[in-house]
């Protein structure tokens, strides 16, 4: 598989995501999904690797579903062109 699945139409809103280190799930296959766009390790076998961030400041987050974005992992609303 080299094409990531898309886990929604639209992105997971988080009110307040704390400080610290994420990796957001790329493929799509994570099992979380779609409330939580984490990695958890289901890029096995792809060519696909988690994004890792850092969050710096608490704050309220929008991140990508579709896979699609040119901002990873924030939802830039890519979903609208689907």
């Amino acid at each position: 598989m080299s094409e990531a699945v898309i886990a929604d139409n639209k992105p997971v809103i988080i009110e307040q995501l704390e400080v610290g280190t994420y990796y957001w799930c790329a493929c799509g296959q994570s099992k979380g999904h779609p409330d939580k766009p984490y990695c958890d390790g289901s890029h096995a076998g792809t060519n696909i690797t988690p994004v890792a961030f850092e969050i710096a400041e608490a704050q309220k987050v929008a991140l990508c579903n579709c896979k699609q974005t040119g901002n990873p992992p924030f939802c830039d609303g890519a979903h609208a062109k689907l």
